[in-house]
């Protein structure tokens, strides 16, 4: 079915190409439970039931005992830092390698991090290191969590389709191995079961043609619309839902007994969220003249097994729909703000999208908040 998406004033910004980069050494959950030497049959059946195989991690050093030794706040806020920078530095250059782009071609950057805080942020870092252009615009979006990538890509397709022709470019930086804490406590260990480490970085252009040009006139099918070109989808809309009684379901705070930073979930969140997912894509749907049916592609968040089948069951997706969030969860585990971009390259170099497809991305974290957008191949 043809959305009747009224032409918009400027070129819709269009994703053009993406990159993720992982730490170098990946591990089972099995041997996590060996090397940190849990015994605890709960904290062991957490960690074996999650769906997940794998996970690249930047473990502790080992102590004098040979058991992985406790990290101060300090280092974990280095590993933050040196990790991420790493990281982002694979990712970018395969984002931007894709499109036969250099660091210095970028006129705006947008770093994106919840996993520790730094003045001044990642984006300062990486366009010192990785030689951008010192005139490039950035942005810092910090500690908003899982669901930050999309209020970033909103934020960098806002200033790509007012600057049409210059490439913007979004870094999620989640070193999430320098926000744990080791305890034995289920409260921690259910945080130490999820997480994985990664960057994702994604390319976004405006094309500079007429508004006319790139989306047609509302109701018929422009040339976008019947011959997507190859660099990726435009960016249609996007739509949020934040839930205030939930604000304290997931959260990242000092705490006092470790002296760094712990993060908190609730065993209720997975519920929060599927119960609000239905409106979210609803008001995202509003106006354009899809329908859920008509989307063929579904990029959701790989926030936790019980987090995508709730959002399965409640937007009435079939695991065939979700096999690229569940594939990501299985190998790298949750990866905070870059998870669906991780999802988002599976589907691309699956080669199964079409001209005139439309798909949906979502995510999800504290606040309690739900952001999606709407994509047209």
């Amino acid at each position: 079915m043809l959305s009747n998406i009224a032409a918009p004033s400027r070129p819709l910004p269009r994703i053009t190409a993406v990159g993720t980069g992982v730490p170098p050494h990946s591990y089972s959950q099995e041997e996590l439970l060996e090397i940190f030497r849990v015994d605890d049959p709960r904290i062991r059946s957490l960690y074996l039931n999650s769906a997940i195989e794998r996970r690249h991690l930047t473990l502790p050093p080992v102590g004098p005992d040979g058991a992985r030794r406790q990290e101060s706040q300090g280092e974990l806020l280095r590993k933050h830092v040196d990790s991420g920078l790493d990281m982002a530095r694979t990712a970018i250059a395969e984002c931007l390698g894709k499109i036969g782009a250099a660091p210095e071609d970028v006129s705006y950057l947008c770093c994106v991090s919840s996993t520790g805080f730094i003045t001044p942020g990642f984006s300062a870092k990486v366009i010192k290191e990785l030689g951008f252009d010192t005139s490039c615009s950035r942005l810092d979006v910090v500690g908003m969590g899982c669901n930050a990538g999309l209020n970033a890509l909103n934020a960098v397709s806002g200033w790509a389709g007012a600057n049409p022709g210059k490439i913007a470019l979004m870094v999620c930086i989640e070193a999430c191995s320098a926000a744990y804490v080791f305890d034995g406590t289920m409260r921690t260990s259910v945080v130490n079961s999820l997480f994985g480490d990664g960057a994702a970085a994604v390319a976004v252009t405006a094309d500079a043609a007429s508004p006319t040009e790139a989306s047609g006139e509302p109701g018929e099918p422009g040339p976008a619309a019947t011959a997507a070109p190859a660099e990726g989808p435009v960016v249609l809309k996007f739509a949020s839902r934040i839930v205030p009684e939930a604000s304290e379901a997931m959260r990242y705070e000092w705490d006092d007994d470790h002296g760094k930073f712990s993060f908190f979930l609730d065993r209720e969140i997975p519920y929060v969220v599927g119960a609000h997912a239905e409106e979210t894509v609803g008001a995202l749907l509003e106006g354009t003249g899809l329908r859920r049916s008509d989307i063929a592609h579904w990029i959701v968040h790989s926030g936790g097994k019980k987090v995508i089948d709730s959002v399965r069951v409640n937007l009435r997706l079939t695991r065939h729909d979700l096999r690229h969030t569940t594939g990501v969860l299985a190998d790298h585990g949750n990866l905070s703000s870059g998870s669906f971009l991780f999802s988002y390259r599976r589907l691309s170099e699956e080669g199964v999208t079409a001209p005139g497809d439309h798909g949906v991305l979502m995510t999800m974290g504290p606040g309690s908040t739900v952001e999606t957008a709407l994509l047209r191949w």
